[in-house]
């Protein structure tokens, strides 16, 4: 058993959660602002959908082996988005579960030494295709907390948060750095329980695993996570995920991940 299995019963789950948060919205909240700056709940609905479609292009990159871009350039991408983001919500929701449909389809389809084949997004590096899923949980946790409808940071599951702060640190940018280490803490202010040294320049932070996260990705302004010592402001976050995948990922699907 490989870590296939249990990537697309958690992307099952996560996908789930979000259409029915996305099923709760009215055409009024859809058309509302979200958490992202310039973005509508309608335009983060797009995005996900047609996230879900780019992927799909992966695995069919994977499954055939015929190079298959995920979008033709940033152009397409963003104006698939903005063709989609004034929809009402009933389409929207459709279109959601629709894509999410496409891209479990094709995951079945996809022979089990081929998810090993690599593949790549916009930006480099090319990574194995079993890491789309990966990909795939990362745009549904973090926007679904974007639409900013009853689903925030708070909500990410340990094993989501805990993946996410991996490939965090393993793509870290350290020319770029905001800190020089970071102190992970018990959600209740306990002790504190692991951290990454070595970071680069700046001052330590401390926060649980969630808080960090979310600051890290501009999910929050830095709520629950300060300097140590205490004193001084939380510094801005450094880049985030600033290539699509880690370079060093096993080519074949591993035990676990991370």
């Amino acid at each position: 058993m490989t870590v296939l299995q249990s990537l697309r019963a958690e992307l099952t789950e996560a996908t789930s959660g979000l259409l029915a948060t996305a099923a709760s919205l009215s055409d009024a909240d859809v058309a509302s602002a979200s958490r992202l700056p310039g973005w509508s709940r309608g335009h983060v609905l797009t995005h996900l959908a047609r996230n879900a479609d780019s992927l799909v292009n992966l695995l069919t990159w994977a499954r055939t082996g015929v190079s298959t871009p995920q979008y033709p350039d940033a152009r397409a991408r963003e104006a698939g988005i903005e063709a989609g983001c004034h929809r009402p919500a009933a389409e929207q929701l459709a279109d959601l579960r629709e894509s999410a449909g496409r891209l479990d389809a094709a995951a079945d389809a996809v022979p089990e030494p081929a998810w090993a084949t690599p593949v790549g997004g916009l930006r480099p590096p090319h990574h194995p295709a079993w890491y789309v899923l990966v990909r795939r949980l990362r745009e549904v946790g973090l926007h679904h907390a974007d639409l900013g409808a009853g689903y925030g940071p708070a909500d990410w599951p340990e094993t989501f948060v805990r993946r996410e702060l991996h490939d965090c640190l393993r793509t870290w940018p350290h020319g770029r750095s905001t800190v020089s280490a970071v102190r992970f803490v018990t959600p209740a202010n306990g002790p504190v329980a692991a951290g990454w040294e070595g970071l680069g320049d700046g001052p330590v932070v401390e926060g649980a695993p969630a808080d960090v996260l979310a600051w890290l990705t501009g999910r929050s302004a830095g709520e629950g996570v300060k300097v140590v010592p205490e004193g001084r402001p939380c510094p801005p976050p450094p880049p985030w995920l600033t290539t699509t995948a880690p370079a060093d990922l096993p080519a074949t699907p591993p035990k676990d991940y991370p």
